[in-house]
């Protein structure tokens, strides 16, 4: 039985994470912000990314670090680069300086194109935090993420429900399973292969899906035989993030820089990054994980 300190635990990925980690025989020290639940074989640990003194009782005794947290939507440039850089160069140090040498850090496919967004901006700034480092890290980047109790995609299946879906420009994209992906998680933690390496996952689909035949196969999970599509142009999806962000303020989910990100025609994880089967292999094909999701969903009550 091994310790890992987590953050993000509290998250959509996380909350997979700490589930599968004790089900296999780990022991967690997770990160939150709040009271959580009492939850078997996980100690949580009071504090945020910016925290100091949080972050070192975090790893005070562990083994090993998975850095999961970090900030996919900001109102500004510096609220990424507080979350996602600042936030991993402190559980950085406070991993090296507690002898916590090995270290998966989650980042994202946007690191790839970090002129696009500021997300994808303050993302790969944060792979370079943890290259420079001496810590025998390991970096993931995921792609379109889903999976039961994920809140993203289920804006998704919403429209796909009612018929409907709104798409960005035409474009490709590679999924993942959320299982799946906490499993290359773990898996990571104790292969000597697997260290100074980038990974880019998916759940085994060559060159991803288009857009539309995503929406299509969203349709397909809920039962329905077609669902209408509709390709926005770039100038339509950024005014939606204008008005949204009008609208709704600070708790807006399409921003201008998420519109950016969104129609960049490419989030097609890379075979040249592709995880060794001797690590891992995607166990959920996404037919079978959207259905499964969308079974989630409605027994959750999140859908009719």
């Amino acid at each position: 039985m091994s310790v890992i300190a987590v953050t993000g635990g509290t998250g959509f990925v996380g909350g997979h994470l700490l589930r599968l980690a004790t089900e296999t025989g780990h022991t967690i020290r997770a990160l939150t912000r709040r009271d959580q639940p009492e939850m078997q074989h996980v100690q949580w640990i009071a504090g945020s990314l910016g925290e100091h003194t949080s972050l070192a009782h975090l790893v005070e005794g562990a083994e090993a670090v998975i850095h999961i947290a970090g900030a996919i939507n900001a109102p500004d440039r510096d609220g990424f680069a507080a979350a996602n850089i600042q936030g991993t160069r402190a559980v950085a140090d406070a991993a090296q300086k507690a002898g916590a040498s090995r270290f998966v850090h989650v980042s994202s496919l946007a690191a790839r194109e970090p002129e696009i967004s500021n997300y994808g901006w303050s993302k790969a700034e944060a792979e370079q935090v943890i290259r420079a480092t001496s810590l025998d890290w390991t970096i993931i980047r995921p792609p379109a993420v889903y999976g039961p109790d994920d809140t993203e995609t289920f804006a998704l299946f919403k429209m796909a429900q009612r018929g409907h879906v709104a798409l960005p420009p035409p474009g490709r994209i590679s999924l993942i399973h959320v299982e799946d992906l906490c499993r290359l998680l773990l898996a990571s933690l104790g292969a000597q292969e697997s260290v100074h390496s980038i990974y880019e996952p998916d759940d085994g689909t060559h060159n991803g899906l288009s857009h539309r035949a995503f929406a299509q196969a969203l349709g397909r999970a809920l039962g329905k035989k077609s669902v209408r599509t509709y390709s926005m142009p770039l100038r339509i999806v950024r005014l939606a993030a204008r008005l949204e962000r009008l609208v709704r303020g600070s708790r807006a989910k399409l921003t201008p820089d998420r519109a950016r990100y969104f129609c960049h025609p490419d989030w097609v994880a890379n075979d040249n990054y592709r995880p060794p089967e001797s690590l891992w292999t995607p166990e959920i094909p996404f037919e079978q994980g959207l259905a499964d999701t969308a079974l989630w969903y409605r027994e959750a009550g999140w859908l009719p």
